[in-house]
């Protein structure tokens, strides 16, 4: 989750940015140990306060093929604004053309918006307009975003399938407890106790919603309502969090997943010619607060000149495998090329565990929602059986 902050820096200047932590607290505390004086920190908005998110991605991708094209920065920018119809998106576009034309680098023009820009990708640029290779750093973000994009659609598309099983059984067995056994309650008014135990529990359920429907259906939406507030809640999704990290098994798999995304960034980062120390302070939102205190043990001993594949691995932060690859790209020279390697051994490893649960996981949930459908229907008309038998 984003978070804006307007806070004085440690050269007593007002900064206006954005970090990424899991609550508002962790924000807060972020962003005292970056030597910043917190005066205000909000959910970050959207671009100019317009109802349409800067689109970065896109933004990169045209602004790499016109400059390859040989179009100034300047001009390439200002294209960019003119074709744009979204007011906000455009007003974001008009400010960075201004700056670059009195003479200020593209990275202090990103500054002034950082409800589009992060912080990442503005140090991206800066350490870029130090080599003069600011195409490569376009090119090297393009590909990154491309992948978290396909990482994250994958396990959207992996959530699909469970999330329709569950809302359409689940309505299939309401609208059978709510409207069908209520009304089959009443055939078997006059048979008395002589209905089998089980039959005999579930109409006496439909006798009690028909009589206390609006009480129940009112005990419904507020179900629902507090559902739906949960899940806006950041303390519950916080609280899930902590309980999903401590579970054998899944705390593992978490681990893996979010430093796949660590290393990509990370990696992203060191290509594009960051320090290490800084390139790891600016990764350090991406992670939850179990690895994040272990992050800032790391910093305090890369800072020192302790080796950073060994550093990571000592402190929790490097998977066998990474390690392994860390400690050849390491001795190459290529570790930015590495850590993103070691990202996407991982990333294609959970996407293979998510595709595996997903086929085993949707079979079974299908047998457990017609199993329940079926147990109903079968003890509203187990009745009807035993009296044909009585009458054969």
């Amino acid at each position: 989750m984003r978070y804006r902050v307007k806070a004085i820096g440690s050269d007593a200047r007002v900064v206006d940015t954005e970090l990424d932590a899991p609550s508002e607290g962790e924000a807060r505390a972020l962003a005292i140990a970056r030597g910043l004086v917190v005066l205000s920190l909000t959910r970050a908005g959207r671009v100019g306060g317009g109802r349409a998110r800067f689109p970065l991605l896109l933004f990169n991708q045209e602004l790499l093929a016109l400059l390859r094209a040989g179009i100034p920065l300047a001009e390439a920018v200002a294209a960019l604004s003119e074709k744009e119809t979204r007011a906000p998106v455009r007003s974001v576009l008009s400010d960075i053309v201004a700056a670059l034309r009195e003479g200020q680098p593209l990275s202090r023009a990103l500054e002034r918006a950082p409800q589009a820009f992060p912080d990442l990708y503005v140090a991206m640029i800066r350490a870029a307009e130090r080599t003069s290779d600011l195409e490569r750093a376009l090119e090297r973000y393009v590909a990154y975003q491309q992948q978290v994009d396909t990482l994250r659609g994958k396990l959207i598309s992996a959530a699909i399938y469970p999330a329709l099983l569950v809302g359409v059984g689940g309505l299939v067995v309401m609208f059978l407890l709510g409207y069908v056994v209520p009304r089959f309650s009443h055939i078997y008014e006059d048979v008395g106790n002589d209905l089998p135990w089980l039959s005999q529990v579930l109409l006496d359920w439909g006798r009690l919603v028909e009589a206390h429907a609006l009480g129940m259906g009112g005990v419904l939406l507020a179900v629902i309502a507090a559902l739906v507030l949960a899940a806006r809640s950041e303390a519950v999704w916080a609280a899930v969090g902590r309980q999903a990290w401590r579970t054998p098994g899944i705390g593992e798999r978490l681990r893996a997943f979010e430093l796949a995304r660590f290393y990509r960034t990370l990696g992203m980062l060191l290509s594009g010619g960051i320090p290490a120390v800084g390139a790891l302070r600016m990764v350090s939102g991406l992670l939850s607060p179990t690895l994040r205190a272990s992050l800032q043990l790391a910093i305090e001993r890369v800072r020192e000149g302790q080796p950073f594949t060994a550093t990571l691995a000592a402190c929790g932060l490097a998977t066998p495998v990474a390690q392994r690859m860390l400690a050849v790209g390491e001795r190459a020279g290529n570790l930015g090329e590495m850590l993103t390697r070691s990202a996407e051994f991982h990333e294609e490893d959970t996407a293979r565990e998510i595709e595996w649960l997903t086929r085993l996981f949707g079979p079974v949930l299908m047998l457990v929602i017609g199993g329940a459908i079926g147990l109903i229907v079968v003890l509203m008309y187990l009745p009807i059986f035993q009296l044909a038998e009585s009458i054969g």
